[in-house]
Order: structure tokens, then C-alpha cells, then sequence
């Protein structure tokens, strides 16, 4: 039955914002064993090789308490920052290094954690994660000053209480100097932290795009709503309207939001009118994309929705990464229609 994502309201108790906090679906099975470096990248093989280094090296916070349970000195949590370009496997590391960790652990997007925190509080947010092992932080950003210094503070905390913390950010294809410099300032936001951080360079092209024929044009309205009809479960939205939608609803909804779609069909595709609705749209981007959610559209190209204005400016990061990973759902919704 034909669905509309305008008419779903999802709620998230506070208390599972930190439980939500695990890697996407598509990266359950994924390992350090099962990334395959490329070749002609070696730094890739390094990348490997220092996150499987940095998870074996993850304990089980027994320090924090001494002989018959008396509180002890408690060691700072490590650090590993991987730096590199859209579609090198990043992810796959992060969340391998999750996998390897011991319980409790979290993985979330600096979105989701910025968005748990102001859900949570500052204070509460620490309590309920200063007992992990590790904090996986993926897409770290610095385009949000505030964001920025409030994640952190919250990293500071956290790795004096024995967190250790491993973060990935996106770089632009072709500008490994621009990598370079997003690292030293991550390491410069949290002066705190930068001595224990070592950042590993992760090279290569983006896999999602790597040998595929070009994002399939927009289908037309009419089709659009024919191939909506016939897959099972489907959502149908106009595109303003599910804009409008999104305005309504705080982005830690988003996951819960498309839950459960087998595919996302919109009509009437344009620019996004500003930036607002641009960045809600990057955070629905994201979380289709961690849900392998096939995307049709009708109207204006995916690659179209962000205008070159908004290129220009200070997001461009974020929008790069959306439409990468629109056009790629785009490209299975369109074999999966058949």
C-alpha cells in the first residue's frame, strides 16, 4: 500500500537517543578483514592497518577503579582521526572498528551527535556515554562554529573519563591539501585532545561512482506515480511539501522517519529555495543512504537540488556528500524498477 512520509510522525524517547546510536544497516557485516584496499592506494592498506591497530587496542575501562572497588586514576581515552575523500571506505573502517570494541560503544554521524546532545543536554549526554569504550564519529565537520566547540567539549570530557574516540571527515575529490588542513583544525578545536590523536590520510576514488554509467535523468510525473503504485510499501511525496514536513520535525527523527520504506518516490524536484531546506534535505540524503533506500524522482536532477550558490559557501562539504549519495540510491532505484 502507497504511503506518504508527510503523514508520518515519529517519536524517539530520550532515553534510546544513545541506544540509536549503532552503524548503519549496510555496514552490520563489515570488518577490517573484509576492506579491500586498492592497489594503487596504499594508503588505504595503512588506514587498515592503524584502525585495527587502534581497536585491539580498546580496553574495557577497568581502570577507572582501583583494588576493592575504590575509585582509581582513570587514562585518557586515544584517538584516531581518518581524513580523506568522499567514497574511500572510511565508514566501512569506523564502523569495523566498532565492531571490534567491547560494549557499551557508540557510532553516530556529528549530526546525530550534535542533534543527541541538544536532545539530551550537555550533562546527561556525558553521563550516559562516559562509560564506552569507544565513540565512533563519523563525518566530522567544521562548518558549524557553534556545533563545533560544543562536540568538542564533549569529547574533552569524555576522554578524560576514558573514552576513547575515533572520528572520519570528507574531503573534496583532487584537494588532499584542503584534507590536511580540516585535520589540523579538528586537532586545533579540541586543543586538549590533539596530543593523543594520530590522523592516518585515506586516498582514492569514490567507490559509489567507480565504474558506473551516469545518474539516471528524472523520470516523468506520470511514470513517477505508476512506478510508486506498484511497489509494495512505497512512499510518494511532493517535493515541497515533504520540505515543509521536514521544517516540522527535529533531524534525530529522521532515521525513525524512513524506517521501514522499501523506496522513496518525490514529485516536482527543484533547488532547494535556501539553506535551511538544504541542510534538512542533507540529513534525509544521509539517512536514506544508511538505509539502502532506492530514490526515483520526478522534476529536476538529483545534482540539481543544491544551487551553485550554495556550492560556494561554507557547506559545500555537505552538499558534495549529499549528492553523491542521492545519485547513487538514484542508480538502484532505477535497476531495481527494472
Amino acid at each position: 500500500m502507497l504511503q506518504h512520509l508527510v503523514d508520518r510522525n515519529p517519536q524517539v524517547p530520550s532515553d534510546q537517543l544513545v541506544g540509536q546510536l549503532t552503524p548503519p544497516a549496510m555496514f552490520d557485516d563489515v570488518s577490517f578483514a573484509s576492506y579491500i584496499p586498492d592497489p594503487a592506494e596504499p594508503s588505504q592498506t595503512e588506514a587498515v592497518q592503524a584502525a585495527e591497530k587502534f581497536a585491539s587496542a580498546l580496553g574495557d575501562k577497568k581502570g577507572k577503579r582501583g583494588l576493592f572497588g575504590r575509585k582509581g586514576k582513570t587514562t585518557a581515552g586515544s584517538g584516531l582521526y581518518l581524513d580523506g575523500g568522499f567514497g574511500v571506505g572510511k565508514t566501512h573502517l569506523l564502523a569495523s572498528v566498532y565492531h571490534a570494541a567491547p560494549s557499551p560503544k557508540a557510532f553516530g554521524t556529528f549530526v546525530e551527535l550534535t542533534h543527541v546532545v541538544g536532545a539530551l543536554g550537555f550533562n546527561n549526554a556525558v553521563e550516559q556515554l562516559s562509560g564506552h569504550s569507544v565513540l565512533c564519529i563519523d563525518e566530522f565537520e567544521l562548518d558549524d562554529p557553534g556545533d563545533t566547540m560544543l562536540i568538542s567539549r564533549l569529547l574533552t570530557e569524555l576522554s578524560a573519563q576514558g573514552v576513547s574516540i575515533v572520528a572520519t571527515s570528507n574531503t573534496l575529490p583532487g584537494q588532499l591539501g584542503e584534507g590536511r588542513f580540516a585535520a589540523q583544525d579538528f586537532l586545533r578545536e579540541i586543543r586538549s585532545l590533539s596530543s593523543i590523536f594520530q590522523t592516518i590520510r585515506v586516498d582514492g576514488p569514490d567507490y559509489r561512482h567507480r565504474d558506473l554509467p551516469p545518474a539516471p535523468e528524472p523520470v516523468t510525473s506520470e511514470r513517477l506515480h505508476e512506478l510508486a503504485e506498484a511497489t509494495d510499501g512505497a512512499s510518494l511525496d511532493g517535493f515541497d511539501d515533504l520540505c515543509d514536513h521536514l521544517a516540522k520535525l527535529h533531524p534525530s527523527r529522521f532515521k525513525n522517519l524512513v524506517e521501514g520504506v522499501p523506496a522513496v518516490f518525490i514529485d516536482g524536484v527543484h533547488a532547494a529555495r535556501d539553506q535551511a531546506v538544504a541542510l534538512r534535505l542533507v540529513v534525509l540524503a544521509d539517512r536514506l543512504y544508511d538505509a539502502g533506500v532506492p530514490v526515483t524522482v520526478a522534476g529536476a536532477r538529483l545534482d540539481e537540488i543544491f544551487t551553485q550558490e550554495m556550492l560556494a559557501g561554507g557547506y559545500r562539504k555537505k552538499y558534495l556528500r549529499a549528492t553523491s549519495r542521492l545519485l547513487a540510491l538514484s542508480r538502484f532505484s532505477v535497476a531495481s524498477a527494472g
